[in-house]
Protein backbone atom coordinates (compact mmCIF):
# COMPACT_ATOMS: atom_id res chain seq x y z
CA UNK A 1 0.00 0.00 0.00
CA UNK A 2 1.70 3.26 -1.02
CA UNK A 3 -1.50 5.65 -1.20
CA UNK A 4 -1.02 8.11 1.57
CA UNK A 5 -4.85 7.90 2.13
CA UNK A 6 -5.02 4.14 2.27
CA UNK A 7 -2.15 4.45 4.47
CA UNK A 8 -3.43 6.93 6.80
CA UNK A 9 -6.86 5.72 6.94
CA UNK A 10 -5.29 2.02 7.94
CA UNK A 11 -4.00 3.74 11.03
CA UNK A 12 -7.04 5.66 11.67
CA UNK A 13 -5.50 8.79 11.22
CA UNK A 14 -6.53 12.49 8.94
CA UNK A 15 -3.86 15.03 7.57
CA UNK A 16 -3.63 17.63 10.16
CA UNK A 17 -4.64 20.88 8.81
CA UNK A 18 -2.72 22.80 11.80
CA UNK A 19 0.29 21.21 10.30
CA UNK A 20 -0.19 22.10 6.67
CA UNK A 21 0.03 18.56 5.75
CA UNK A 22 -0.22 17.51 1.98
CA UNK A 23 1.54 14.18 1.38
CA UNK A 24 2.53 13.36 -1.99
CA UNK A 25 1.03 10.38 -3.57
CA UNK A 26 2.11 10.61 -6.97
CA UNK A 27 5.21 7.98 -7.12
CA UNK A 28 6.77 9.53 -10.04
CA UNK A 29 6.57 12.70 -8.36
CA UNK A 30 8.47 11.14 -5.45
CA UNK A 31 10.86 9.59 -7.78
CA UNK A 32 11.72 12.57 -9.26
CA UNK A 33 12.49 14.73 -6.10
CA UNK A 34 14.56 11.94 -4.56
CA UNK A 35 17.22 11.81 -7.49
CA UNK A 36 17.44 15.42 -7.39
CA UNK A 37 17.86 15.23 -3.72
CA UNK A 38 19.68 12.28 -3.02
CA UNK A 39 22.60 12.61 -6.27
CA UNK A 40 25.22 9.90 -4.82
CA UNK A 41 25.28 7.46 -2.89
CA UNK A 42 27.58 8.62 -0.43
CA UNK A 43 25.17 11.41 0.69
CA UNK A 44 24.02 12.11 4.04
CA UNK A 45 20.18 13.97 3.72
CA UNK A 46 18.44 15.44 6.47
CA UNK A 47 14.91 14.97 5.14
CA UNK A 48 12.29 17.43 6.97
CA UNK A 49 9.01 16.06 7.13
CA UNK A 50 9.20 12.42 5.99
CA UNK A 51 5.22 12.30 6.69
CA UNK A 52 4.08 8.28 5.74
CA UNK A 53 7.33 7.94 4.62
CA UNK A 54 7.47 8.02 0.60
CA UNK A 55 10.69 10.17 0.00
CA UNK A 56 12.14 8.69 2.51
CA UNK A 57 12.20 5.04 1.17
CA UNK A 58 13.04 6.37 -2.76
CA UNK A 59 15.88 8.67 -0.69
CA UNK A 60 16.95 5.74 1.81
CA UNK A 61 18.11 3.78 -1.84
CA UNK A 62 19.85 6.68 -3.22
CA UNK A 63 21.71 8.00 -0.02
CA UNK A 64 24.28 6.24 2.57
CA UNK A 65 22.35 7.65 5.74
CA UNK A 66 19.23 9.28 5.71
CA UNK A 67 17.89 11.18 8.72
CA UNK A 68 14.31 12.42 8.81
CA UNK A 69 12.74 14.57 11.05
CA UNK A 70 9.23 14.66 11.59
CA UNK A 71 6.99 16.63 14.18
CA UNK A 72 3.31 14.72 14.07
CA UNK A 73 4.76 11.37 16.29
CA UNK A 74 1.11 10.12 15.37
CA UNK A 75 2.76 8.90 12.22
CA UNK A 76 5.48 7.03 13.82
CA UNK A 77 3.85 3.71 13.87
CA UNK A 78 3.88 4.24 9.83
CA UNK A 79 7.33 5.25 9.53
CA UNK A 80 8.75 2.31 11.64
CA UNK A 81 7.08 0.01 9.32
CA UNK A 82 7.68 1.26 6.26
CA UNK A 83 11.19 2.05 6.82
CA UNK A 84 12.18 -1.19 8.62
CA UNK A 85 13.95 -2.51 6.12
CA UNK A 86 16.37 0.42 5.89
CA UNK A 87 19.11 0.50 8.24
CA UNK A 88 20.81 3.44 6.84
CA UNK A 89 17.03 5.66 8.03
CA UNK A 90 16.84 7.53 11.16
CA UNK A 91 14.31 9.10 12.51
CA UNK A 92 14.15 12.49 14.81
CA UNK A 93 10.65 13.46 16.15
CA UNK A 94 10.31 17.11 17.19
CA UNK A 95 10.30 20.57 15.67
CA UNK A 96 13.17 20.65 12.67
CA UNK A 97 13.34 24.86 13.84
CA UNK A 98 14.26 24.67 17.27
CA UNK A 99 17.18 21.71 16.34
CA UNK A 100 20.57 22.32 15.58
CA UNK A 101 21.48 20.89 12.10
CA UNK A 102 24.91 20.19 13.36
CA UNK A 103 23.23 17.89 16.23
CA UNK A 104 21.18 15.89 14.06
CA UNK A 105 23.43 15.56 11.34
CA UNK A 106 26.15 14.61 13.58
CA UNK A 107 29.33 13.44 12.32
CA UNK A 108 27.90 14.37 8.61
CA UNK A 109 27.70 18.26 10.06
CA UNK A 110 29.79 19.22 7.46
CA UNK A 111 28.95 17.35 4.49
CA UNK A 112 24.99 16.69 4.05
CA UNK A 113 22.11 18.05 1.96
CA UNK A 114 18.36 18.37 2.54
CA UNK A 115 15.10 17.32 1.32
CA UNK A 116 12.11 18.39 2.14
CA UNK A 117 7.97 18.53 1.31
CA UNK A 118 7.54 21.06 3.65
CA UNK A 119 4.34 23.22 5.23
CA UNK A 120 3.82 25.90 3.09
CA UNK A 121 3.73 28.33 5.73
CA UNK A 122 7.25 27.30 7.51
CA UNK A 123 9.30 27.48 4.40
CA UNK A 124 10.42 30.44 4.54
CA UNK A 125 11.55 30.08 8.26
CA UNK A 126 13.21 26.84 7.23
CA UNK A 127 15.17 28.56 4.72
CA UNK A 128 16.29 30.91 7.39
CA UNK A 129 17.02 28.04 10.03
CA UNK A 130 19.30 26.15 7.64
CA UNK A 131 21.22 29.06 5.64
CA UNK A 132 22.01 30.53 8.76
CA UNK A 133 22.85 27.68 10.49
CA UNK A 134 26.57 27.08 11.80
CA UNK A 135 26.56 23.81 10.09
CA UNK A 136 25.05 24.47 6.51
CA UNK A 137 23.90 21.95 4.11
CA UNK A 138 25.69 21.74 0.34
CA UNK A 139 21.93 21.55 -1.43
CA UNK A 140 18.59 21.90 -0.34
CA UNK A 141 15.87 20.20 -2.06
CA UNK A 142 12.58 21.92 -1.60
CA UNK A 143 9.49 21.19 -2.41
CA UNK A 144 7.58 24.71 -2.11
CA UNK A 145 4.64 26.99 -2.98
CA UNK A 146 5.17 28.32 -6.87
CA UNK A 147 4.85 32.24 -5.70
CA UNK A 148 7.54 31.46 -3.23
CA UNK A 149 9.73 29.57 -5.71
CA UNK A 150 8.98 32.77 -8.16
CA UNK A 151 10.73 34.84 -5.36
CA UNK A 152 13.61 32.83 -5.09
CA UNK A 153 15.13 32.94 -8.58
CA UNK A 154 13.79 36.78 -9.03
CA UNK A 155 16.19 39.09 -11.04
CA UNK A 156 16.60 42.92 -9.89
CA UNK A 157 13.23 44.64 -10.62
CA UNK A 158 11.32 41.81 -8.49
CA UNK A 159 13.42 41.32 -5.51
CA UNK A 160 12.51 41.39 -2.26
CA UNK A 161 14.05 40.96 1.42
CA UNK A 162 13.61 36.91 0.79
CA UNK A 163 15.20 37.10 -2.22
CA UNK A 164 18.03 38.99 -1.44
CA UNK A 165 18.80 36.56 1.75
CA UNK A 166 18.59 33.41 -0.18
CA UNK A 167 20.38 34.42 -3.27
CA UNK A 168 23.46 35.88 -0.86
CA UNK A 169 23.23 32.16 0.33
CA UNK A 170 22.93 30.07 -2.31
CA UNK A 171 22.49 30.04 -5.59
CA UNK A 172 18.80 28.99 -6.27
CA UNK A 173 17.01 27.28 -9.78
CA UNK A 174 13.51 25.91 -9.75
CA UNK A 175 14.18 22.32 -11.49
CA UNK A 176 10.70 20.45 -11.58
CA UNK A 177 6.96 22.08 -10.86
CA UNK A 178 3.72 19.90 -9.98
CA UNK A 179 0.17 21.24 -10.23
CA UNK A 180 -2.16 20.28 -6.66
CA UNK A 181 -3.22 16.81 -8.42
CA UNK A 182 -0.14 15.25 -7.17
CA UNK A 183 -0.88 15.48 -3.36
CA UNK A 184 -3.54 14.50 -0.85
CA UNK A 185 -5.21 16.74 0.62
CA UNK A 186 -5.28 18.96 -2.73
CA UNK A 187 -3.92 22.36 -1.65
CA UNK A 188 -4.70 25.04 -3.43
CA UNK A 189 -1.81 26.43 -5.42
CA UNK A 190 1.00 24.95 -7.84
CA UNK A 191 3.98 23.78 -6.77
CA UNK A 192 7.75 23.70 -7.49
CA UNK A 193 11.15 21.63 -6.49
CA UNK A 194 13.71 24.22 -5.84
CA UNK A 195 17.32 23.70 -6.10
CA UNK A 196 19.67 25.49 -3.53
CA UNK A 197 23.25 25.12 -4.21
CA UNK A 198 24.85 26.41 -1.19
CA UNK A 199 27.94 29.25 -1.87
CA UNK A 200 30.93 28.38 -0.31
CA UNK A 201 31.50 32.18 0.33
CA UNK A 202 29.17 34.71 -0.10
CA UNK A 203 29.16 35.97 -3.69
CA UNK A 204 29.83 40.04 -2.49
CA UNK A 205 32.19 41.24 -0.39
CA UNK A 206 30.36 42.35 2.63
CA UNK A 207 29.92 41.37 6.54
CA UNK A 208 27.06 39.43 6.90
CA UNK A 209 25.34 41.58 10.06
CA UNK A 210 25.93 44.82 7.58
CA UNK A 211 24.40 43.55 5.07
CA UNK A 212 21.78 42.27 5.98
CA UNK A 213 21.45 44.97 8.56
CA UNK A 214 21.00 47.43 5.25
CA UNK A 215 18.85 45.37 3.35
CA UNK A 216 16.26 45.08 6.20
CA UNK A 217 16.18 48.73 6.39
CA UNK A 218 16.23 48.82 2.63
CA UNK A 219 12.70 46.77 1.91
CA UNK A 220 11.52 48.36 5.78
CA UNK A 221 8.94 50.36 3.66
CA UNK A 222 7.27 48.97 0.69
CA UNK A 223 7.18 50.97 -2.75
CA UNK A 224 9.43 53.82 -0.75
CA UNK A 225 12.47 54.80 -2.84
CA UNK A 226 15.49 53.61 -1.72
CA UNK A 227 16.37 57.19 0.34
CA UNK A 228 13.56 56.87 2.46
CA UNK A 229 13.32 53.50 3.62
CA UNK A 230 17.03 53.14 4.35
CA UNK A 231 16.52 56.45 6.62
CA UNK A 232 13.85 54.94 8.25
CA UNK A 233 15.22 51.84 8.53
CA UNK A 234 18.55 52.99 9.79
CA UNK A 235 17.41 55.73 11.83
CA UNK A 236 19.26 58.75 9.79
CA UNK A 237 17.90 61.13 7.76
CA UNK A 238 16.50 61.18 4.06
CA UNK A 239 19.45 63.12 3.08
CA UNK A 240 22.04 61.18 5.11
CA UNK A 241 20.85 57.68 3.56
CA UNK A 242 20.68 59.96 0.37
CA UNK A 243 24.70 60.57 0.57
CA UNK A 244 25.34 56.77 0.99
CA UNK A 245 23.56 55.97 -1.77
CA UNK A 246 25.45 58.64 -3.96
CA UNK A 247 29.04 57.42 -2.19
CA UNK A 248 27.69 53.31 -3.44
CA UNK A 249 27.10 54.58 -7.01
CA UNK A 250 23.50 54.14 -6.48
CA UNK A 251 20.49 56.65 -7.45
CA UNK A 252 18.99 57.28 -4.07
CA UNK A 253 15.56 57.66 -5.73
CA UNK A 254 15.44 53.92 -6.94
CA UNK A 255 13.32 51.11 -5.51
CA UNK A 256 14.72 48.46 -3.31
CA UNK A 257 13.47 45.97 -5.95
CA UNK A 258 15.74 47.32 -8.32
CA UNK A 259 19.33 46.62 -6.42
CA UNK A 260 21.74 43.70 -7.11
CA UNK A 261 23.23 42.11 -4.58
CA UNK A 262 26.57 43.50 -4.69
CA UNK A 263 24.55 47.08 -4.61
CA UNK A 264 23.45 46.26 -1.48
CA UNK A 265 26.69 45.15 -0.46
CA UNK A 266 28.44 48.53 -1.52
CA UNK A 267 25.55 50.27 0.69
CA UNK A 268 26.34 47.36 3.66
CA UNK A 269 30.33 49.30 3.37
CA UNK A 270 28.98 52.53 3.18
CA UNK A 271 27.43 52.45 6.17
CA UNK A 272 30.25 50.37 8.15
CA UNK A 273 32.67 53.43 7.31
CA UNK A 274 30.03 55.75 8.74
CA UNK A 275 29.59 54.06 12.20
CA UNK A 276 33.68 54.55 12.65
Amino acid sequence: MTNPREILAEYGLLPKKALGQNFLHDPNAVEKIASIGAQSVDEAVLEIGPGVGALTEALAKRARRVVAVELDERLKPILDERLKPYANVEIVYGNILKQDPAVVMGADAGNYVVAANVPYYITSAILRHFLEASARPRRLTIMMQMEVAEKLIAKPGDMSLLTVSVQYYAQAQIVVKFPPAVFYPRPDVSSAVVRLDVHAQPPVDAPVAAFFRVAKAGFSQKRKQLKNSLGSGLHISAAEAGELCVTAGIDPQRRPETLTLAEWAALARGWMGRQR
